[in-house]
């Protein structure tokens, strides 16, 4: 039997390598793809998997796209056509690839219908964690993690009891700056940030695991999805990027899952979740395997990895605070405004003025646009001369 998937953000990288995956698996097939303005990339993906329905956010990229659909696809668009889409598509998995605290939304929607939510928008965990999981159990839905780290752990707890683990242990690979000393550091730029050692990713996410805010933001996801204290979360650097990330057990052993470098091998377990089934994916070779180095991580190098363990003891609204910065300090680096120190800076001044929010989903998106609007201002005392 066909499983139907719902495609968000079906042009970034999680929706191009679902799509190939697609491709290669008459068993999926796809309901609905949308997009934000990429509308040439998305009018090649509907003549070729032929969805009922397409979405573009956009609507001057919409006005182009329209008259080349053909016309027995529906298009929405606009601000609300992800959410018009996840309303009207008939699909059994959605694969939420899109980037940002705007795909929170869409992660309530899809939950709110009760289906499964194949999850690599980490800011909506970040955001609204534990109100997510709620609504998860309320409707009959589930969240299966896309991210590589998350997926590992979730797929070395099945069968287990969580009162039987002692620690959680997030691998990171360190990013392109972990050899380098805090003075190098302090002077890295844009392009030396993107150019990430051994994951092809977008450059929100690059410049996050050059910080390690990725990996701060995962510490937050993982609280939540597995509703462990930080006393049981721990990082470790693993620059091979091979283990993905490993449970420790309260008798001592560790149950680690690995695996090359590849996006598409977390992306085809949620799809298929809780069967395994066949994927044109690399396994074990030694050359691969072999050479596997783990060390503690440096936080007076990297101090950015403390903020996600600060935002699992407050709660409230500090994971929203914390990801609306970072989108938007990450953004000003990468035009050149703010030098890549700025970033941890702006991040821990802004969490220490949060607005202390908490309850609806509407409060924690009201923190991410009060943080959002802090953020600017402390970015436009840098910019301003002294």
């Amino acid at each position: 039997m066909k499983k139907t998937l719902l495609i968000l953000g079906s042009t970034g990288s999680i929706g191009t390598q679902t799509l190939d995956l697609v491709r290669r698996d008459p068993a999926l097939s796809v309901a609905g793809l949308a997009a934000n303005g990429s509308w040439r990339a998305l009018l090649q993906q509907a003549l070729e998997f032929r969805p009922a329905f397409v979405a573009l956010a956009d609507p001057e990229a919409a006005r182009a796209l329209r008259p080349e659909l053909p016309p027995e696809i529906k298009l929405f668009e606009g601000p609300d056509a992800v959410l018009e889409l996840v309303r009207e598509a008939n699909f059994e998995v959605c694969v939420h690839g899109i980037v940002g605290g705007t795909g929170l939304k869409a992660s309530v929607a899809v939950l709110e219908r009760g289906r499964t939510l194949a999850l690599a928008n980490k800011e909506s965990l970040v955001m609204a964690g534990a109100r997510l999981m709620d609504l998860a159990r309320e409707f009959g839905g589930e969240i299966v993690p896309v991210d590589s780290e998350h997926s590992a752990i979730f797929q070395c707890l099945r069968g287990e009891q969580l009162g039987q683990v002692r620690r959680l242990i997030l691998t990171a690979s360190g990013g392109p700056f972990r050899s380098m000393s805090r003075e190098e550091m302090s002077s890295a730029t844009p392009a030396m940030a993107l150019e990430h050692p051994t994951w092809k990713m977008g450059p929100r996410i690059t410049v996050g695991s050059a910080t390690l805010m990725n990996k701060a933001l995962e510490v937050i996801e993982l609280h939540h999805l597995f509703g462990l204290e930080r006393e049981r979360i721990a990082v470790t650097i693993h620059p091979q990027s091979v283990v993905h990330s490993m449970v420790e057990f309260v008798d001592g052993s560790v149950i680690a899952q690995m695996g090359p470098p590849d996006m598409r091998g977390p992306i085809h377990f949620a799809l298929h979740h809780p069967e395994r089934r066949p994927a044109p994916l690399a396994g074990f070779d030694v050359s691969s395997f072999s050479g596997l180095t783990f060390e503690e991580p440096d936080l007076e190098r990297f101090p950015t990895l403390e903020l996600g363990f600060r935002c699992v003891d407050e709660g409230a609204d500090a994971g929203s605070v914390l990801n609306a910065c970072d989108e938007t300090v990450v953004a000003a680096f990468l035009k050149s405004e703010i030098q890549f120190d700025d970033i941890y800076r702006v991040n821990r001044r802004v969490l220490d003025q949060r607005p202390g929010l908490d309850g609806s989903f509407e409060q924690l998106l009201e923190a991410d646009q009060a943080a959002r609007r802090l953020a600017a201002d402390e970015i436009q005392l840098l910019l301003s001369p002294s």
